[in-house]
């Protein structure tokens, strides 16, 4: 019987699932800078026998867009293989008839061309990076306020990640105050939730012990994927801090250098 543990259990893998800010690249100025070994590390696993798949919170650009930029950092991947929270919080709002106010970067925008934003029923919120002005926050706080079954969907939930000049404040600090200023609980869409992670697993056809999770975020990629029933494994590059490995809550399966280590140590193990 195959090894449970890291990195025994890649030899029963059929899947991996990668975050990518924080362990393909460090986004900054412009298109930001890959990380040492990563460019080289998805190649390898796209040439192995093991599905891929990347699944980011990503919420500044469209994922055409964002995989342009990738690309120029000399990544090889495609549209379809990147699991992002815009459309998939797009489909929940058609679902259910929604009328979004946006507070999301203006790359994002045209995610939700689709979507009628007239007298909004709830509000979305993703990473709106210099967007988050008080004046801002202030009228997505009034249309919830206003509302008699407010509604807030956040575009996950993380509290920070790193840029190539240091760490910034994300999504789920002003998720948060929103919450405490209406008395309500988002919907979050996109890491940590289950249903963004099996939405990923359905794509690929596979169980969740059939798949590994890597990420730089011990919460939202690690703890999110193994509360669905996977196996993560943190790098020690992005938003990796040592204070992770002693994690009153959530404990890893595996900690890596970076991602080209986790990548040879799958793959070795598999050979």
């Amino acid at each position: 019987m195959a090894d449970k543990k890291w990195p025994g259990c890649a030899k029963s893998l059929k899947g991996v699932i990668l975050d990518m800010c924080g362990v393909l690249y460090d986004s900054g100025e412009g298109d930001g800078v890959a990380i040492p070994g990563s460019v080289e590390a998805v190649r390898k696993l796209k040439t192995s026998d093991l599905q891929l798949r990347f699944c980011t919170n990503e919420t500044q650009a469209s994922r055409e867009k964002f995989v342009a930029k990738l690309g120029r950092l000399g990544f090889d991947i495609c549209v379809p293989e990147v699991f992002s929270p815009a459309p998939a919080v797009v489909a929940v709002l058609k679902e259910r008839g929604l009328r979004p106010h946006l507070l999301v970067y203006d790359g994002l925008l045209p995610e939700f061309d689709t979507v009628d934003k007239t007298n909004p029923n709830c509000v979305v919120i993703g990473d709106a990076a210099e967007k988050f002005s008080y004046a801002n926050l202030n009228d997505a706080f009034r249309v919830l306020i206003g509302l008699e079954k407010p509604l807030l969907f956040s575009l996950g939930q993380g509290r920070y990640y790193k840029e190539t000049d240091g760490l910034k404040l994300d999504v789920g600090v002003y998720m948060k105050a929103l919450e405490y200023a209406c008395d309500l609980k988002a919907e979050v869409i996109g890491k940590p939730s289950p249903m963004f992670f099996q939405s990923v697993l359905n794509d690929m056809g596979l169980q969740p012990h059939e798949v590994l999770m890597i990420g730089d975020d011990l919460v939202n990629d690690v703890g999110g994927a193994q509360h669905c029933g996977m196996k993560g494994v943190q790098v020690r590059t992005g938003k990796y801090r040592p204070s992770d490995e002693r994690h009153p809550t959530v404990a890893t399966d595996g900690t890596v250098d970076n991602l080209a280590q986790a990548v040879d140590m799958i793959l070795n193990q598999r050979n």
